[in-house]
């Protein structure tokens, strides 16, 4: 079955569960989650995965759509659901905090989609770096290509204290500390409801796939922390 569009009825489904996280609200409603959340959410990871690794076959992806239950360990006094979904569409690792991902994520709020990294590792931003310090004019000439377009916005968590970047061009994303996302994030709109949404996506996903190539391989420079 192919992605036909989200349900307006989701919005509600998720504020519903926000305000009442628990399983006594949250199992009558079960197969409504399923029918307007998760399934869509599967055929639209399923639809993007396929025709974005068709293209890009030499990057060897994989895709993951996440779980509605929070890890048991984790909750820190929350309910046991989460109120918000995502899918990612990324290069298998056994670590998958030091890869970035494409991704897609609905919340109560609103939807994005983008680029980026699930809370980076500090080796991974170091040899991004030292990467940078290396050879500057290679992600310098993907920061213009960045910098032309008007889908994505760079966010990320940055030093308190400055680091000196090899130049101003590179200073934003020199200076992330727990990793960085090209993000674009809307309210709700009609593209959400639309069997358009998987095209949308993919053409933007499109813009990054240069940054996309040139982060998968950092994994395999050396640690500089041990230079």
């Amino acid at each position: 079955m192919s992605f036909q569009g989200f349900d307006p009825a989701v919005v509600d489904f998720m504020w519903g569960l926000r305000f009442n996280n628990d399983r006594e609200w949250f199992e009558p409603r079960k197969a409504e989650y399923k029918e307007i959340f998760e399934n869509p959410m599967k055929e639209l990871c399923r639809e993007l995965y396929a025709e974005f690794s068709e293209k890009h076959s030499e990057l060897s992806l994989t895709s993951r759509v996440s779980r509605i239950y929070r890890d048991a360990r984790r909750l820190f006094g929350r309910g046991p659901y989460k109120d918000h979904l995502w899918l990612t569409v990324s290069a298998p690792a056994e670590r998958w905090s030091c890869q970035p991902v494409f991704w897609f994520e609905l919340t109560p709020e609103g939807y994005s989609f983008g680029l980026g990294y699930w809370m980076a590792q500090a080796v991974t931003m170091a040899k991004f770096r030292a990467r940078m310090d290396r050879d500057p004019k290679t992600m310098e000439k993907l920061a213009r290509q960045i910098k032309k377009q008007d889908t994505f916005r760079l966010t990320g968590e940055e030093f308190k204290k400055p680091r000196p970047a090899p130049n101003e061009l590179l200073a934003p994303w020199y200076n992330k500390k727990g990793g960085f996302s090209l993000s674009c994030e809307r309210e709700h709109d009609q593209l959400l409801w639309s069997s358009q949404l998987p095209r949308h996506i993919l053409e933007e996903w499109e813009k990054l796939v240069p940054l996309f190539q040139y982060l998968s391989t950092l994994d395999g420079d050396p640690d500089p922390r041990k230079q």
